[in-house]
């Protein structure tokens, strides 16, 4: 066999990986675009406009097909949120969502040093409520020190799961949430009960404590195992105005 030098194997690779390299930003703007242009059609459930939950169904298709944003998917988001014509008939929420998810996933490649601790109060003390809720909840905290990065996507997911204890609990990526749709999931059924109103309005306001000026709220989800069982659950990422400290409400919901 003949030898190549060694440029020549590099150049090779290259042209073997840049088409599959592209190929799944290719596909998942064409489908984002397809699935807005579906959104815009008056059969559509809203009609001729956008919801967010419209939005959310069309930009998340990003980070499903490999659990992050790649730069020319953050491309073409920057490229929709710049457009007047695009954002024409997008509702107020379905914007946020966009700009939201734009911002989070900045394509970092490191994640910024963002410290992770036990809060020393136990949750039913903090939400102000006994129950399921407060019993399910485990509340961790801390900053990222000036001038050494912000709370992006990369940030709390390697956070998160480096600090997730004993079960190895993992997520891959974080979305964004409104305030209605995080008091729908701490509404939720834990294991076999549902938390009381005073509960969820007490993890609310304790949660809301951290992005109630910078409106960056997050949650993942996850599934572990663990000797013969199986447990499911989300974590809430509260994010302050200037990206550096992060609250996450990590709560089990199922247990078996």
């Amino acid at each position: 066999m003949r030898n190549l030098p060694l440029r020549s194997l590099l150049a090779s690779a290259t042209l073997l990986a840049g088409p599959a390299a592209l190929a799944d930003s290719t596909n998942t703007i064409s489908d984002f675009d397809e699935r807005i242009g579906v959104a815009r059609q008056a059969s559509s459930p809203s009609g001729a406009t956008v919801t967010r939950a419209e939005m959310k169904a069309a930009v998340d298709l990003f980070l499903k097909d490999d659990q992050q944003v790649d730069a020319a998917e953050r491309a073409h988001m920057g490229a929709k949120l710049a457009s007047s014509t695009f954002l024409t008939g997008v509702t107020g929420a379905a914007r946020k969502y966009l700009i939201d998810t734009h911002e989070l996933n900045d394509t970092a490649t490191t994640a910024a040093p963002l410290g992770n601790f036990p809060v020393s109060q136990p949750p039913a003390e903090l939400y102000g409520a006994e129950g399921d809720l407060a019993l399910y909840s485990e509340i961790r905290e801390g900053y990222i020190p000036n001038g050494q990065g912000v709370a992006n996507q990369l940030t709390l997911v390697e956070t998160f799961n480096n600090n997730s204890g004993l079960y190895v609990k993992r997520v891959n990526y974080f979305t964004p949430i409104s305030t209605q749709e995080l008091i729908e999931r701490l509404s939720t059924q834990y294991i076999t009960t549902q938390p009381t109103v005073d509960e969820v309005e007490g993890a609310l306001a304790y949660i809301h404590q951290i992005y109630r000026n910078s409106s960056r709220l997050y949650i993942a989800s996850y599934t572990y195992s663990y000797y013969s069982g199986w447990t499911e659950g989300f974590v809430v990422a509260a994010v302050s105005s200037d990206r550096r400290f992060v609250r996450f409400v990590d709560v089990l919901t199922y247990g078996e």
